[in-house]
């Protein structure tokens, strides 16, 4: 029932809690009051005195305002206003899918998590990329991201190439919180930022690909709460999920990387 499941996001937003509080309360009183006599006159003037009070106090209240298409529609220029740091400042639970995730993974944000995220006991990060080794998936997520692009950047290779430097390099990380990517096969067209997702102030932010944009910037975001969007909070969440599941892990280890050798005095002097 529709009543069921507007009490069920108030709980889970944490909104109007004094109001079902002393709805309990007077229901409470009101079912006693069938069965026994015996309950002191002057307690229940004073529950139903409450209720009256808060009532008229709720009639006092502003109207909410209807959500503002720019709360849940905008590009990346929202960052500008609200910086990424102010989502990760409490968080402990990151998600991140992106086919390369260059530009979320700039060396600023990476030292953000790690300071954040990454340094509590729970914290955890966990991000999705597509696989470089899958090239047919590139190439054709590439004519996507790069060929439709009217003022391009970067391309998409070269970007997964520093993308998998990065996230190896992370992962040698001696932190409190864990951390953890994987590859994907394919890009699905969308990217995913996914913030304490499983707590009532969970975030989730899709960023739509699109068929033609002008620059990455400008392709349109949906920012999602648990509190407001419900219903496709949790499809997105579960899209990451799904994501995470079929993606594989990287099988190169640190001990597996090439690592160059300083030449000998022999060569050293040959070269000299």
């Amino acid at each position: 029932m529709r009543w069921l499941r507007r009490i069920g996001r108030d709980f889970k937003a944490r909104q109007h809690m004094d109001a079902y509080a002393l709805t309990v309360v007077v229901f409470a009183f009101a079912f006693l009051s069938i069965f026994s006599d015996s309950l002191d006159e002057n307690l229940r003037w004073a529950v139903l005195f409450s209720g009256v009070g808060l009532l008229l106090y709720r009639l006092t209240l502003p109207d909410e305002p209807a959500e503002s298409p720019a709360g849940l529609l905008h590009d990346r220029s929202v960052y500008d206003v609200v910086p990424l740091s102010s989502l990760l400042a409490e968080a402990r639970d990151v998600r991140v899918f992106a086919p390369s995730a260059v530009n979320l993974l700039s060396a600023q944000t990476c030292e953000l998590m790690r300071n954040t995220v990454l340094a509590r006991e729970r914290g955890k990060v966990r991000i999705v990329i597509l696989d470089p080794l899958e090239k047919t998936a590139v190439r054709q997520a590439a004519r996507q991201l790069d060929d439709s692009i009217e003022f391009p950047v970067q391309r998409l290779p070269a970007a997964l190439d520093s993308t998998m430097e990065r996230l190896r390099l992370m992962r040698g990380w001696r932190t409190a919180g864990g951390f953890e990517y994987r590859l994907l096969s394919y890009s699905p067209g969308f990217s995913l930022v996914l913030v304490d997702p499983e707590t009532p102030r969970g975030r989730v932010i899709v960023e739509i690909h699109g068929f033609h944009n002008a620059s990455t910037s400008s392709r349109m975001h949906l920012e999602l709460t648990r509190g407001r969007d419900e219903r496709w909070f949790t499809y997105w969440l579960n899209q990451f999920d799904h994501m995470w599941e079929a993606a594989r892990r990287d099988d190169v280890t640190p001990s597996s990387v090439e690592v160059p050798r300083p030449a000998s005095a022999d060569v050293a002097e040959a070269q000299e």
